[in-house]
């Protein structure tokens, strides 16, 4: 399966590397949705053999700028949007994007793109009748699907549309799996894709199956370190309600450095419930209390997390958000004035020697393509190495 990175990606670059090379090495593919994302992965040397502009309704300008610098590969899911390529476009080698079951999602796609089966043949005439090439599927479950099944659904159901696309003439041989995998330890994804493409699509059958591995890849990067500002404690009166020791109950507000119109934009975006990891370990025998908190923005909208149980803390402590590599600084706002974090890179010395060897290694060879094997998430790099990380700010240790 080849790595295809898309606009969410970043990757980190220390000791002399350009982040143009490292991006080059590393990526296989492309997979994007504006004009903007074409050329910026044109600019650091991605071939337009290796782009597909997957957006499946795009404007005429996208259709035009790929015609132009040969990007052939283009998503469609519609009988308006394969009329614009017929257009503007003709030459195109088409992607269909099919519809899929991501109700479980936490962030859902498949009102906005995607067909349903039972129109897919329809469009597979059409796009016939206009001599336009399809050559294979596409789908996406949306971002936070903690069933693997959906994917291994969709899986069948492409099989399906590309017996439907043979049948009619068409020459299909790519797969495109979509993306928001997860990017956290423990997660069972891969091991159901795995079967349902053995049986689906088996090794040798000629396709060429990619994925848009943006969430899994930059997850795990990044852990988020934000301090307490402000507090107050809020007293529930309501009758019945006493803490154990016979006071009346009470809530904690924490007022945070960083909110949802900054890194923790993913409240919104991606519907989660941010849950933090304390500087200091409390001791068992202090108490809990119900708690939020809150970003500084004065607007009732910047909430983090509530329904906590924490104990006692104060202005000046520090919380601690892993897994908040995904969709957090890329997607920030200077709404109220909020300043961008800061960011301080490390890595572990044997990973940064593997990764350092890798590089050097493509850029003896002639021919660098499929030398350099991507890197997954940082705990997988450390996995494959049998060498546990050791972090620490700003340095390479």
């Amino acid at each position: 399966m080849a790595g295809y990175l898309s606009e969410s990606d970043f990757v980190m670059v220390e000791e002399g590397f350009s982040t143009r090379d490292l991006l080059k090495e590393l990526t296989l593919g492309a997979s994007q949705a504006t004009t903007a994302e074409m050329e910026l992965v044109q600019h650091i040397g991605i071939p337009a053999s290796k782009i597909i502009c997957a957006n499946p309704c795009k404007q005429i300008a996208q259709i035009k700028y790929a015609a132009k610098h040969g990007i052939q590969l283009l998503s469609f899911d519609n009988e308006m949007e394969l009329a614009k390529v017929v257009k503007s476009h003709p030459s195109a080698k088409m992607v269909l994007c099919i519809a899929t079951d991501d109700s479980h999602s936490l962030s859902c796609l498949s009102l906005k793109f995607g067909v349903s089966l039972k129109s897919c043949r329809h469009l597979l005439e059409n796009a016939k009748k206009h001599h336009v090439e399809v050559v294979g599927v596409s789908f996406h479950i949306g971002s936070g699907c903690p069933d693997p099944q959906a994917y291994a659904q969709s899986i069948a159901d492409a099989r399906l549309v590309f017996e439907m696309g043979t049948e009619l003439g068409h020459k299909m041989h790519v797969l495109d799996l979509g993306g928001g995998f997860p990017g956290t330890e423990g997660a069972k994804i891969a091991s159901v894709i795995n079967s349902a493409l053995d049986l689906y699509f088996p090794e040798g059958c000629g396709v060429d199956i990619f994925a848009e591995l943006g969430r899994y890849y930059v997850t795990s990067a990044f852990t988020v370190a934000v301090s307490i500002i402000a507090k107050k404690e809020v007293l529930l009166d309501q009758p019945g309600r006493e803490e154990e020791n016979g006071s009346t109950s009470k809530t904690i507000v924490y007022h945070l450095d960083e909110g949802v119109y900054g890194i923790f934009n993913s409240v919104l975006f991606d519907n989660i419930c941010p849950t933090p990891i304390l500087q200091k370990k409390p001791s068992t025998e202090q108490p809990l209390y119900s708690s939020s908190l809150w970003g500084p923005a004065v607007d009732g909208c910047d909430c983090v997390a509530e329904g906590l149980w924490l104990p006692q803390l104060h202005v000046g402590d520090w919380l601690v958000f892993d897994n908040m590599g995904a969709y957090t600084v890329g997607m920030g706002s200077p709404f109220w004035g909020t300043q961008a974090c800061h960011i301080t890179y490390a890595m572990s010395r044997v990973a940064w020697e593997a990764l350092r060897r890798q590089l050097m290694a493509a850029e003896q060879e002639d021919d660098v393509e499929g030398v350099c094997k991507p890197l997954s998430c940082g705990w997988e790099i450390t996995d494959t190495l049998c060498v546990g990380p050791v972090f620490t700010p700003a340095s390479i240790m």
